[in-house]
């Protein structure tokens, strides 16, 4: 049995790709997207058609880019669920990261859009950043049986409020926190099990089993296969396909990393987390504060160039 095989066993796997050919070769439970992963596959030929068709739409009225952008998103994301059993996770436009109530509205469009094309509304997660305001958003969602990944995670702080708002799952970049460690503190010993994105999840792992959060736990953003082999058994596991085709050509023995019985519930009672206690965490977190930053900035970025291919194509169809 490879370590893919393996990991199966202990962990929910997650493919993070709009690839429908890596999809079909893995066969993950569940799928993840972002604005990379879309202009990734709005370019290629398999997908031409369905951003075709959605240009078409607007032959006869001013394009709505961000609209048209929705919708792609779920045009292959609704693809991407006949060829798995779970859910896919869809992300709400990151320059709504800092407003609430226009990520509530974005969610609620996307969750609209996917149930005109037949598509249950408990098979997809609305990704949303873990700023605060995403939070807020998060509980209004949950509370209206829309469900939520809270992405962009780098700190406890933030885990632990998206799990007090409701949050289905939460995905904590493991890569994203070591990137941070080696870029700012090069003589830091990083290696195994000495990876502070490693450390980060384990936890956030053992917080929300020791609260009794029904919040899911998935890693995602890893590096190598030490990160993955690490975190064997938490909930979920989101993984490239690259990452995924190295376990499966590995046939050593995976063992199980993080166990439920290895945690006991707390007598304490659980420390409520509002606003103050939020920005003044994150705040004092400088790794945090500075990745969560920067990982709007570079979902933005793709999201303009998105949009600069989609108005090249309109242009040309003119």
């Amino acid at each position: 049995m490879n370590q893919l095989e393996q990991l199966k066993k202990y962990s929910t796997v997650v493919i993070d790709t709009g690839d429908m050919d890596a999809i079909g070769n893995f066969h993950p439970e569940d799928a993840t997207t972002n604005p990379s992963l879309i202009f990734k596959a709005a370019q290629l030929p398999r997908y031409q058609e369905l951003l075709q068709q959605v240009l078409f739409d607007y032959r006869h009225r001013q394009l709505d880019v961000p609209q048209v952008i929705d919708r792609i998103s779920v045009g292959l994301g609704a693809e991407i669920l006949q060829l798995i059993p779970g859910r896919i996770s869809t992300e709400v436009d990151a320059r709504l990261s800092f407003d609430q109530v226009a990520t509530v509205q974005r969610a609620r469009q996307l969750i609209a859009s996917y149930e005109q094309l037949k598509v249950e509304r408990e098979r997809v997660l609305i990704k949303i950043a873990t700023t605060w305001e995403g939070i807020r958003a998060c509980a209004v969602l949950e509370a209206e049986g829309i469900h939520t990944n809270m992405t962009l995670i780098f700190s406890l702080i933030q885990a632990e409020a998206a799990a007090q708002s409701g949050a289905f799952l939460i995905s904590p970049f493991v890569g994203r926190i070591l990137d941070w460690y080696q870029k700012n503190e090069p003589e830091r010993q990083c290696a195994g099990a000495l990876d502070p994105g490693v450390q980060s999840v384990k936890a956030i792992y053992k917080r929300f089993k020791e609260q009794g959060y029904a919040t899911q736990v998935m890693a995602a953003s890893f590096r190598n296969l030490d990160e993955i082999r690490l975190l064997a058994g938490c909930d979920r596991l989101t993984i490239a396909p690259a990452l995924m085709q190295a376990l499966q050509q590995t046939e050593a023995a995976l063992e199980c990393q993080l166990q439920l019985r290895d945690y006991k519930r707390s007598t304490q009672a659980m420390v409520h987390i509002d606003e103050k206690r939020f920005r003044w965490a994150l705040n004092e977190e400088v790794m945090a504060h500075d990745k969560l930053a920067e990982g709007i900035r570079l979902f933005t970025h793709d999201l303009r160039q998105l949009e600069a291919l989609i108005q090249q194509r309109w242009q040309q169809q003119q």
